[in-house]
């Protein structure tokens, strides 16, 4: 399994090299919705302050869903997803590690950015840490749950609205605990609950989204 899944990110970080780019586009569309955010608000410290946690998650959300469609679908037009039809390991472990190469490449970028971003929405440095833990928990989650979707989709021809409309009701209990956890925290509250609810979907996740995925992928190439 493991030289199966090593050779897998290889042939990923390779193929993402070469179109290096399109790897910087959610984070740049993440930036852009921030920098409408800032500019719709105003100059107005204490509204960014307020909006801030709302906004950084709906920023990652939609940047989520901008480079969804493309999670299976080159492995599908080049003929690679029959060949892990019949790989000698389990299709759900392949799709784990596809779901892990594509969030070390679209989210973590952000991740590490967010400081930043949190600094140019005007969010209180003391409430930092929350957001980090929030984003490192909400982020995989979204993951999975988007590679469900686009799994379902694979099939078919221009699914890109298709796959945001079916993937945004799984994203919204995502965004409300991520985003409420901060919010929390900045009204004085405990964060811990919102924090341990995004866990617990995390865990869940990693355990049924790839057989779920990997259902989906056998289902529609049938």
């Amino acid at each position: 399994m493991w030289p199966a899944a090593r050779a897998l990110v290889v042939r990923d970080v390779r193929l993402l090299w070469r179109r290096r780019g399109d790897a910087l586009q959610p984070a740049l569309f993440a930036l852009l919705v921030l920098v409408l955010f800032a500019l719709a608000l105003g100059s107005e410290p204490v509204m960014l302050a307020r909006v801030a946690p709302g906004a950084l998650w709906v920023a990652v959300l939609l940047s989520g869903l901008l480079a969804l469609d493309t999670l299976f679908r080159g492995d599908a037009d080049d003929g690679s997803l029959e060949q892990w039809l019949l790989a000698p390991v389990p299709l759900a472990w392949l799709v784990l590690v596809r779901v892990a190469t594509h969030w070390l490449t679209t989210s973590l970028p952000l991740l590490v950015a967010m400081p930043l971003l949190a600094e140019l929405m005007g969010l209180p440095r003391e409430h930092l840490p929350v957001l980090m833990v929030s984003m490192a928990l909400g982020t995989p989650l979204l993951a999975l749950l988007g590679a469900v979707v686009a799994a379902l989709t694979v099939g078919m021809r221009r699914s890109g609205i298709l796959v945001a409309l079916l993937a945004l009701p799984l994203y919204v209990p995502v965004l409300v605990f991520g985003a409420g956890a901060v919010t929390a925290s900045a009204q004085g509250f405990d964060p811990v609950g919102g924090l341990l609810l995004l866990a617990a979907g995390l865990v869940a996740a990693l355990v049924l989204a790839p057989l779920a995925a990997a259902a989906a992928i056998r289902i529609a190439l049938g």
